[in-house]
């Protein structure tokens, strides 16, 4: 009797290379399929775009209550897996069903809303502006390590109203989050202290910011909810952002069809956006749903308690979906759907468009030097290692003058 082969691997050298291969092999098993997450940590894959949508939907089978996670329960997850960053319950919106998400969720929506775009607008072309005059003169950069992956932590910042004495260290932290290495779990218990310190501060002395908001919203969050209502909310908001604007400048520079017409000046750079939400999910694998009872999704058997992860970045180029479907069109799952869908896609937007634009604006004969690396390793972001660029050297005079004529016209936007 032939032994099964091994589901394909979210995660390694390999994946980070050629994340491809592994969707190939897992839409040749079928809609939904097994995969391995992490070492020894298995879950079920959705990578059509159909089957996603009607999970998504479908909150009488699914919950996203990870308590509910057999193989956890049972200890076969090791206890220092990495996907348990992501995976393992928070009592926030993240992982909430029925009325106690509707809870956490319309207190995040009406916080949100108070956020003034055309503040946002300004703080990220400030913030983006700031970075840029460190590596202007240089003629050199990492556009990921030295401008996308800080951008965003910077203007979270802002809006969570952080002190200053705060903020750095709330930067810091959150950075070695990002980095997914050995200092990564004590980043992790850093950030919750700095985001408890920073829900003490503004109890004391509230002002116009996301978490003074949240602790006067009729919701009545605990402290403990606070805590991990924005945890997950920085870390949803900042590091598939960082993802997009590297990625959405990596396309700009690469692909010919885009690179040809900016610098015509012809390029939209929301187009170009669109295009990675389709074909580079900043979320690859995520969304994670748990079974409340055996089931069957599209044919497969769907044990109680089994994880089952939407994979954004495959299902945006699934083939079934494709033929006669422009980019333009915002059906993609990047922001996923149903009733967790995201809820700061345009805040997101404007500071993934406004940083760009000002890369763009700010950055002159602008190249890719070294297009081939490989995404960060593991299975739920899809965001390029490094973003290697050069460009024309600037002197203290032009970058004074730049970014005094920049901040005056009020960007590209």
């Amino acid at each position: 009797m032939t032994a099964s082969p091994p589901p394909p691997r979210l995660f390694g050298d390999a994946f980070a290379m050629r994340p491809q291969d592994a969707y190939t092999e897992l839409r040749a098993a079928g809609p939904v399929a097994r995969a391995e997450i992490a070492e020894n940590v298995y879950a079920l894959v959705v990578t059509s775009h159909r089957a996603a949508i009607d999970l998504l939907n479908d909150t009488a089978t699914y919950s996203k209550d990870s308590r509910r996670w057999a193989a956890l329960n049972n200890r076969q997850v090791p206890p220092d897996s990495p996907v348990l960053a992501l995976m393992a319950f928070r009592p926030s919106l993240l992982y909430a069903d029925g009325q106690r998400h509707e809870r956490l969720r319309i207190g995040l929506e009406q916080c949100l809303s108070r956020i003034d775009v055309h503040a946002l607008r300004e703080t990220t072309q400030g913030h983006a502006n700031g970075l840029i005059d460190r590596i202007a003169p240089t003629g050199r950069a990492d556009l990921m390590a030295d401008f996308a992956d800080t951008l965003p932590l910077l203007i979270f910042a802002d809006i969570l109203g952080c002190p200053t004495q705060l903020a750095g260290r709330m930067v810091t932290a959150c950075q070695g989050i990002v980095s997914a290495g050995a200092s990564a779990a004590q980043a992790a218990e850093d950030f919750a202290g700095i985001l408890f310190e920073l829900i003490q501060t503004r109890k004391q002395q509230p002002g116009p910011d996301f978490t003074s908001w949240m602790l006067a919203h009729p919701a009545r969050l605990t402290v403990e909810e606070m805590v991990h209502q924005l945890f997950c909310f920085v870390g949803a908001g900042t590091i598939p952002t960082a993802a997009w604007i590297a990625s959405g400048l990596r396309l700009l520079l690469e692909d010919d069809a885009y690179a040809g017409d900016l610098a015509g000046g012809t390029v939209t750079v929301r187009r170009a956006m669109e295009k990675v939400l389709w074909t580079r999910s900043p979320m690859a694998n995520f969304s994670a749903h748990f079974a409340r009872h055996a089931t069957m999704l599209y044919g497969v058997p769907v044990p109680e308690g089994e994880p089952i992860l939407i994979s954004h970045a495959a299902t945006g180029t699934d083939p079934a979906l494709l033929p006669g479907l422009g980019y333009d069109n915002r059906s993609h799952l990047a922001w996923s759907a149903g009733p967790h869908r995201c809820p700061a896609d345009s805040q997101a937007s404007v500071i993934a468009q406004t940083a760009i634009e000002t890369v763009l604006d700010r950055l002159w004969d602008l190249d890719l030097t070294d297009p081939d690396v490989p995404n960060r390793p593991g299975p739920f972001h899809q965001c390029p290692v490094s973003l290697n660029v050069s460009f024309r050297k600037q002197s203290a005079d032009v970058l004074t003058a730049t970014a005094t004529a920049t901040a005056s016209a009020g960007g590209t936007a």
